[in-house]
């Protein structure tokens, strides 16, 4: 249940690579200060989808920006349970099976993609008054006048080990795969991952996800804003 809090406008960027805690602490802080939330992997994990159900090359980025133009995308911004849908298709499972996890790097990293997603990650922003974003470019690029930016970060063996554990994978073969997405990620020349120079910086290899959400709620409540 959502405690009472404050209604005022309040954006929160949450960062980092797969495997930090993202998700997790971005929605439970949501919740916890009444704002909605958005997830920014799960519109590019959406596109890719498409990309594949059209049989287009993630490589070819010409194509895949094609696709991106024609698709229509709809995601939920409710913490408690927010559905995607591409051309009315529910595909909330689909977005995070081996295919699409395997190919979104390739498709975000598509200059015309990540524009389009961009602007409308910006236009939710604008509407949503109270809202933890999260992504890889939220607080560079996407929402840089958040009202607090996290880095949220984890050693490679803590990372594989929880990505391992939520999806039943084996640990060495994640621990590549992440490897693999963090390179592509943060080279990208559209936008890649990287850390705000005015981010607060956490590590969460030793932390529970419940101090987490409590260190950004203190960090709120410093700002006046939570």
């Amino acid at each position: 249940m959502v405690e009472n809090v404050p209604t005022g406008r309040c954006v929160v960027a949450v960062d980092g690579p797969s495997g930090s805690g993202k998700s997790t602490v971005s929605r439970r802080l949501a919740v916890g200060i009444g704002a909605r939330y958005l997830d920014t992997g799960a519109m590019y994990r959406a596109m890719t989808w498409a990309v594949l159900r059209s049989g287009v090359d993630p490589a070819d980025a010409e194509s895949v920006a094609k696709v991106a133009g024609e698709a229509d995308l709809r995601i939920g911004t409710d913490p408690q349970g927010y559905g995607v849908t591409v051309d009315g298709t529910s595909v909330d499972a689909e977005i995070r099976g081996p295919e699409v996890t395997a190919a979104v790097s390739a498709v975000a990293a598509v200059a015309a993609v990540r524009a389009l997603l961009v602007a409308r990650q910006r236009d939710m922003i604008a509407n949503a008054g109270r809202i933890v974003v999260e992504g890889r470019d939220i607080g560079s690029v996407v929402a840089p006048d958040a009202d607090l930016k996290v880095y949220l970060t984890a050693s490679e063996a803590a990372r594989a080990a929880r990505r391992s554990a939520e999806d039943a994978t084996d640990v060495a073969a994640t621990a590549a795969d992440l490897a693999r997405r963090d390179r592509l990620d943060s080279t990208r020349k559209a936008d890649p991952l990287q850390q705000s120079a005015d981010a607060v910086v956490l590590d969460t290899t030793e932390l529970g996800i419940d101090e987490v959400v409590d260190r950004l709620r203190d960090l709120l409540v410093e700002r006046g804003v939570a």
